[in-house]
């Protein structure tokens, strides 16, 4: 280590990556944050390409920081910050956890502290356009809430939960659903291609529609369904088309669809 870091990343995957281009984002000195990645080339992408430090050894990088984000596999989150537990009896850092399932209890328990966030970004992140969920226990400060967030700053908002077993449904809803915008862009796609539109055409159809829809939530100081109704003139096209996908039960299988990643991250936890 050439210095003392601001932040420590345990894990050096692709959120780690997309949270520390936010912290360059804004602002952060690329020499006060350090990334420990057991890859070589791992390393050596983060040191090249973003100018961080970074080391082979979880325990070189939390020693030189007073926050720490968890951002390995949640597989391995047990053995990991139970070799962590010496050096945050020492630092006494404020720890930051990305890894899906894993709940604050058992960080706390694993690591031997009480000052720990759990969190759940979401692939948006990687542009500045994300949204992450956090959870901590009421006696976390405001100090330390503000430094949590400093953390997610570049990579989009936060919002914070008042009760820990939400952020299943975040999981659910937000890390999850960007997979089901894309799903149903997928589909959108192929449906106009195979109506003879242009492969270049339909995607930019789609993308734009899509953009421009999100766009309208969040400016719109209205529900959605009141939104889709300005759309949905009676005895139109996109009424015909909204009864088609209301009887195939789309609704309910979004429904089921969260329900299962809900599920899923219940297990990892268990």
């Amino acid at each position: 280590m050439t210095s003392p870091a601001e932040v420590a990343f345990v894990g050096g995957g692709h959120m780690a990556r997309c949270l520390v281009q936010g912290l360059l984002a804004e602002g952060r000195d690329p020499a006060r944050i350090v990334v420990a990645d057991p890859d070589a080339d791992t390393r050596r992408a983060l040191s090249a390409g973003l100018q961080v430090q970074a080391t082979a050894h979880n325990t070189e990088a939390a020693a030189a920081a007073p926050v720490w984000v968890l951002a390995v596999k949640p597989q391995v989150a047990a053995m990991v910050c139970e070799a962590l537990a010496p050096v945050a009896a020492q630092v006494r850092p404020l720890v930051i956890s990305i890894m899906a399932g894993i709940t604050h209890a058992q960080l706390r328990q694993w690591l031997g502290i009480d000052s720990v966030v759990r969190s759940m970004p979401n692939q948006p992140a990687a542009i500045g356009a994300g949204v992450t969920g956090l959870y901590a226990a009421p006696s976390l400060d405001a100090a330390q809430r503000a430094s949590a967030e400093s953390v997610f700053r570049g990579a989009g908002m936060t919002v914070w939960l008042r009760d820990e077993a939400q952020m299943d449904t975040v999981t659910a809803v937000a890390g999850s659903g960007p997979a089901y915008l894309y799903l149903l862009a997928e589909a959108m796609e192929q449906a106009a291609r195979a109506r003879d539109l242009p492969a270049e055409t339909a995607r930019r159809l789609v993308v734009q529609t899509l953009l421009g829809a999100a766009r309208m939530l969040q400016a719109a100081d209205e529900a959605p369904a009141r939104l889709r109704e300005r759309v949905t003139s009676p005895g139109g096209t996109t009424q015909a088309a909204v009864q088609v996908l209301e009887e195939g039960g789309w609704m309910v299988q979004v429904d089921r669809a969260i329900d299962a990643a809900r599920a899923r991250g219940q297990a990892l936890a268990g």
